[in-house]
């Protein structure tokens, strides 16, 4: 056994040198039935351990979360196994598959009564997409056929993209995976042919398989906000000041440590809108920032009560009347940033100040 697994290292260890780009080798074990340890180079630190028991299929699956990867213990069983090392997205943390509780009756939520929900692992922004970002897919789109109600706005390069509609978020996202040669997520046929590229379609079709960029569903958001905490208000614990998160301070509230008033943060500049540069504030257990406050977040899902429940929920079946916005912002009070907060009331057309988004893509 010692022989072979260092024969797998050494596999591992000279693909990554010969293809220093793609470091995604491929390795094989034999079903023997029993348990055995795969050693990986501690120098893979943005990389995660899939695995399947068919190589020709796209089913590939977690083995290890961790980071970094340094060992994999599996057991073997007929089929055989084969494992691989697959890379993060740059600019994107990995969100592991699990069950979670969703919601909370912390503050008398009447439309977040808990619900247990399992999600499968996905990839998410760690920043709220900036206005430069923005620009850089939408010059890009509007030069390939895409059109867009909005063009988007930003207090500055480094700040997040606001007065965008849900539609635009959707069209940007479906030009964000073309500009990276990924297959686009969103069309307006059930064949999946025609890829949303034009005009507010309320009716969509998506291609949950593949791994384009996408608006994540409410559950994934609340996941990912929760950074594996359970039962918190906020991404980060039960209370909330001005160093956590750029919101509208109110010390009324018994959870707000306040000060009173705009935080400070987003006053540089001019005062509307507040926002405040992505990434401005800790970020929470999965390395995700400003999962409360600064902007709202459009999410895939109509808003509906009660939530779905279950596995990889994707909320009610359309068209209703608004998208879920999540997160808070500058200008709203902490009560709008709790993790369990769901606002609505803001139409998919709807395009201000207080809106912008992040992305996700699947496996």
């Amino acid at each position: 056994m010692k022989t072979k697994l260092h024969s797998l290292f050494l596999v591992l260890a000279l693909t990554a040198s010969v293809h220093p780009a793609l470091a995604q080798p491929t390795l094989g074990i034999a079903p023997a039935g029993n348990q055995s340890v795969l050693f990986w180079p501690l120098s893979f630190t943005n990389y995660v351990v899939q695995s399947t028991t068919n190589l020709a299929s796209s089913n590939w699956v977690y083995a290890s979360d961790a980071f970094p990867v340094t060992a994999v213990t599996v057991s073997n069983t007929s089929p055989a196994r084969f494992f691989r090392l697959s890379a993060v997205p740059a600019g994107m943390v990995l969100i592991p598959a699990g069950a979670f509780t969703m919601g909370d009756t912390l503050d008398g939520e009447s439309d977040a009564i808990p619900t247990n929900v399992t999600v499968s692992a996905f990839y998410m922004d760690v920043n709220l997409v900036s206005y430069s970002q923005w620009q850089s897919v939408y010059s890009y789109a509007t030069n390939h056929g895409y059109s867009f109600v909005n063009a988007g706005a930003g207090k500055a390069a480094n700040h997040p993209v606001q007065t965008v509609d849900w539609y635009d978020t959707v069209k940007w996202s479906n030009a964000r995976s073309a500009q990276a040669g990924l297959t686009p997520v969103y069309y307006t046929d059930a064949g999946l042919t025609q890829v949303y590229t034009n005009g507010e379609a309320t009716t969509l079709y998506p291609n949950w398989a593949v791994s384009g960029y996408r608006l994540p569903t409410e559950a994934e958001w609340e996941k990912a906000a929760r950074g594996g905490l359970s039962g918190q208000r906020f991404p980060w614990g039960n209370l909330i000041g001005e160093s956590q998160a750029n919101y509208y301070g109110n010390t009324n509230l018994s959870y707000d440590l306040g000060p009173n008033g705009f935080n400070a943060i987003g006053s540089i500049g001019g005062t509307t809108p507040a926002t405040s540069p992505v990434g401005s504030f800790p970020a929470n257990g999965y390395g995700l920032y400003d999962m409360a406050g600064n902007i709202f977040e459009w999410c895939w899902d109509w808003y509906g009560t009660p939530y779905a429940g279950g596995s990889d929920p994707h909320g009610p079946t359309g068209p209703l009347s608004d998208r879920v916005l999540r997160g808070g912002d500058w200008f709203y009070g902490a009560y709008y940033g709790r993790c369990a907060y769901r606002f609505y009331g803001y139409s998919p057309d709807f395009a201000g100040y207080v809106i912008g988004f992040r992305c996700v893509r699947g496996l």
